[in-house]
């Protein structure tokens, strides 16, 4: 999901790649009946939002056309509630993400549209191989892009007022793109988080990346059509840093005894400075030149590692998880032919629950390492949290989360 703080996750349904053709846009479907009195507080909210959003420059006929007959909707608010207390290990969620199926089907799609892919990547400097990754990860190549309408469900979410002023504008934002004559409200649709188009755009980000590769006046990511919402993924990377000509990374292997107070992305070396400690291309092939670069180790020291570039940071900030950038990142070389990791994941042990989650951050920062927050989501902070608790207690300092780091915690 392009630019937002929602997670994303690989598609669930994989399908057969079909033809892709402009002009059969999706028609949202509709949005279930909710109790009067809450429909009624919706409304009230919703009239009193039009000062706000005809003062961001909203004209009052886009206003009224796509808010006419609008219905809370509780679809969105029983998703954004919603959490689930298992979370899928790093080797599940690639399992999934870089499946057989999506790789083939992954293929497919870059073979029917190899002649738009190749006009993107000449413009924008980003691999096609890139570009179909995302739009495999995003929407499964188009079969899952949502058919919710996005209006109702950001004004939902808006006036729920959970992360209200996120969605306000957000919901701005997608009357601004109605207003440019992009697209109507009947045929905005998109995830339940207002996540649209083949590529998932919100809003916001559609607003400053999107482009109308195509040339026929709209930034048309929604119809059957992917040639602007690839263009578009294309445009996002670009601006968020992608290099031209370097790779997003490499499997490496680490030495007997390496210093894993060296790993994650907060340090930086050279591919000579990390060939000097020891590190070594998983394949035996030397490092390549990729500008300062860092090493992740996304199961801890029991897993594969992996040396990132700067490309891989822009993928980042398409969706900021390793676990994604990783996925687009291997997709895309499957996708060009190349095979699996080298190296086994460990495949052992559940991950963390998200209670179990909550209570290693308390637990942390009652002892000092502060994690900045207790909400279950293993960031940056997290990980130097436990980074620091490791080096502290004699621990191997991988930054990974288990049982067994909790249970000495306890």
């Amino acid at each position: 999901m392009a630019f937002s703080s929602l997670s994303a996750c690989a598609g669930p349904v994989e399908v057969s790649p079909r033809p892709l053709m402009r002009g059969a846009d999706p028609v949202a479907d509709p949005v279930p009946d909710t109790d009067p009195a809450t429909q009624a507080r919706f409304e009230a909210w919703v009239n009193n939002f039009r000062a706000r959003a005809l003062s961001n420059g909203i004209s009052a006929g886009t206003w009224d056309r796509a808010t006419r007959g609008i219905k809370y909707n509780p679809k969105v608010i029983e998703r954004d509630r919603y959490q689930s207390e298992f979370t899928k290990s790093i080797w599940d969620y690639l399992d999934s993400a870089v499946s057989d199926t999506r790789v083939s089907n992954g293929r497919a799609v870059l073979s029917e549209n190899r002649a738009a892919l190749t006009q993107i990547e000449a413009r924008y400097g980003v691999p096609k191989e890139v570009v179909v990754a995302v739009w495999g990860m995003e929407s499964n190549y188009g079969a899952n892009r949502g058919k919710m309408a996005v209006i109702p469900s950001l004004a939902t979410l808006a006036y729920d007022g959970r992360r209200g002023e996120f969605f306000a504008k957000q919901l701005i934002a997608a009357l601004q793109i109605i207003d440019a004559g992009d697209i109507d409200a009947a045929h905005m649709t998109g995830s339940w988080a207002g996540a649209m188009g083949h590529t998932q755009f919100i809003p916001t980000s559609y607003l400053t990346y999107a482009v109308d590769f195509t040339g026929d006046g709209r930034r048309d990511i929604w119809s059957s059509d992917p040639t602007d919402a690839l263009a578009s993924t294309a445009s996002y990377l670009a601006k968020s840093g992608w290099q031209r000509g370097v790779e997003w990374g490499r499997e490496v292997v680490l030495p007997a005894g390496f210093n894993y107070g060296l790993t994650g992305k907060g340090t930086r070396k050279s591919a000579s400075e990390w060939a000097a400690l020891g590190v070594r291309d998983a394949n035996g092939r030397s490092l390549p030149d990729m500008g300062p670069t860092s090493i992740i180790v996304p199961a801890g020291a029991k897993g594969p590692a992996f040396l990132i570039s700067g490309n891989f940071r822009a993928i980042l900030r398409y969706n900021n998880a390793d676990s994604y950038a990783l996925g687009v990142s291997h997709l895309a070389d499957r996708v060009a032919g190349k095979g699996p990791f080298v190296q086994d994941w460990p495949r052992t042990g559940k991950p963390l629950t998200q209670a179990q989650k909550v209570e290693l951050q308390e637990r942390l920062t009652a002892r000092g390492f502060d994690t900045q927050g207790t909400d279950g989501k293993i960031g940056a902070n997290t990980t130097e949290a436990i980074v620091a608790y490791q080096r502290s207690a004699g621990l191997s300092p991988d930054g990974y989360p288990t049982l067994e780091l909790l249970q000495t915690l306890r």
